[in-house]
């Protein structure tokens, strides 16, 4: 299908434009924009600086995607970017900054997510793939986000902080630390582990022996108070030395955190520069 633009939008003759895009009114697409095929921007939407969208998003009214980092260290200049995958729904409101000249530069979006009306991600974020991002969400610098997490309304979460996979974040938290995968956090300032997410693992169809792995992982961890060490040696006693990759994710993820500062495993990124950025154990871990 031809790419529709509306006339009262304004989109920079040195944006790429995909196949079948459309683009309302008042839109404003800058020079060093990207959009991939079958995009949707509703109207009113702003798409700035180095951005690179994929095919198949939707932006609702007043998004602003690629704005500069709210950042005081942030000096200008275009050497920082935004890269967003694909199926993502940005509801009303939504923001999403470009990344600070830290870490590699970049904020990331990966694929299938939902931010709802009025989320915010800041610099150097990356959300990852199947995230919800419930209304008011507001994530601070160098975030990350990992697969099928649900952050509930109103919610913030500190930077360098990480939520683990299939982790959910009740409404209205202050989140000042890493949420450890398949747990279930609640309470409003500093919220504590409270059980594990057990609907969201079985919705995504984590079989029921996994489950109980990681429920009595959690006992031990959270109510016996053992060591990782001694969690791990008790698993691969009774496992027989087959663990399943979810256990091993969550117990990587605590030994990370716990290395970490703050109770964030990625404080050890903090204020590194694009060049000198790799991969991270919390990224291998959650």
């Amino acid at each position: 299908m031809t790419t529709q633009i509306s006339p009262l939008a304004h989109v920079d003759s040195h944006a790429e434009i995909g196949n079948d895009v459309e683009i309302g009114p008042f839109c404003f697409v800058g020079p060093d924009v990207r959009i991939g095929d079958g995009c949707r921007l509703d109207s009113h939407v702003s798409i700035i600086g180095r951005t690179t969208i994929g095919s198949g998003n939707r932006f609702w009214p007043n998004c602003v995607i690629g704005g500069e980092p709210q950042d005081k260290s942030y000096t200008g200049g275009d050497e920082t970017s935004v890269l967003i995958g694909e199926n993502n729904q940005f509801r009303e409101g939504v923001t999403v900054n470009r990344g600070a000249m830290k870490e590699d530069g970049c904020t990331r979006i990966g694929n299938g997510n939902l931010l709802m009306s009025n989320a915010h991600v800041a610099h150097n974020c990356h959300v990852y793939d199947n995230v919800i991002l419930v209304n008011g969400v507001l994530l601070g610098g160098h975030v990350h986000v990992h697969d099928r997490a649900i952050v509930s309304g109103n919610s913030v979460v500190h930077h360098f902080s990480t939520i683990g996979t299939l982790a959910f974040v009740s409404g209205g938290c202050r989140v000042p630390h890493d949420i450890l995968p398949y747990m279930l956090a609640a309470g409003s300032d500093n919220p504590t582990i409270k059980t594990i997410n057990i609907v969201g693992m079985r919705r995504n169809g984590i079989p029921d022996e996994t489950i109980r792995v990681i429920k009595q992982a959690f006992r031990l961890l959270y109510r016996e108070h053992k060591t990782v060490e001694f969690i791990r040696q008790h698993f691969h006693e009774t496992l027989d030395g087959i663990i399943p990759i979810e256990l091993a994710r969550l117990l990587d993820a605590l030994e990370a955190q716990r290395q970490g500062r703050f109770g964030r495993a990625r404080e050890a990124n903090r204020n590194t520069k694009p060049e000198s950025s790799g991969k991270s154990a919390e990224e291998n871990a959650a």
